[in-house]
């Protein structure tokens, strides 16, 4: 975990509490492979995200937004700026929102310099490398480039008072 947030384990479930942090897998980088994240937003305001090809080892959790992909959480933004987008980067191909108060699925594709993520069935993303995204608007928003094929992956803590709870993290290769 880096930065002052947390992610509480309470009845088999991981819930955000705290400020801002990144809860991110350290024994390898992935890659070429599906991730199913079961996520479950609980209140209007929830904020969030699924941080994939992280470059490097989070030493905080700015570098999971900069040198990675935030797949977002956060059914109140725009169509570049919501849940399955790769936040500030990429529009939303369908518009579906997480479901309050239930369990949402995402299904999230790594194919070497392709994304594609899936909500509850939904495509959301579909993202290749190189690919023109819209210039960076303010300072929190991801420094832009080419992020690696393989990279660390980890859960976003966005902060208070955000209570987005994940009870499911599988990972399967394509090949």
């Amino acid at each position: 975990m880096s930065g002052p947030g947390e992610l509480l384990l309470q009845n088999g479930e991981l819930e955000t509490r705290g400020g801002i942090g990144l809860l991110y897998y350290a024994k390898e980088r992935l890659g070429d492979c599906q991730i199913r994240v079961v996520f479950k937003p609980t209140q209007k305001e929830d904020n969030s995200g699924v941080y994939i090809r992280i470059a490097d080892r989070p030493t905080d959790p700015w570098i999971g937004v900069n040198r990675g992909y935030e797949i977002q959480i956060d059914n109140n933004g725009d169509s570049h700026h919501r849940t399955g987008c790769l936040y500030s980067l990429t529009e939303a191909k369908n518009s579906v929102d997480a479901k309050l108060g239930e369990w949402n699925t995402f299904l999230i594709t790594l194919d070497g310099p392709r994304t594609v993520v899936e909500l509850n069935g939904a495509v959301i993303t579909d993202y290749t490398e190189g690919q023109p995204v819209p210039a960076k608007k303010v300072w929190y928003e991801p420094e832009r480039g080419i992020r690696p094929n393989e990279g660390y992956f980890g859960l976003q803590n966005h902060g208070d008072p955000a209570r987005v709870r994940f009870k499911e993290v599988s990972v399967r290769p394509l090949r």
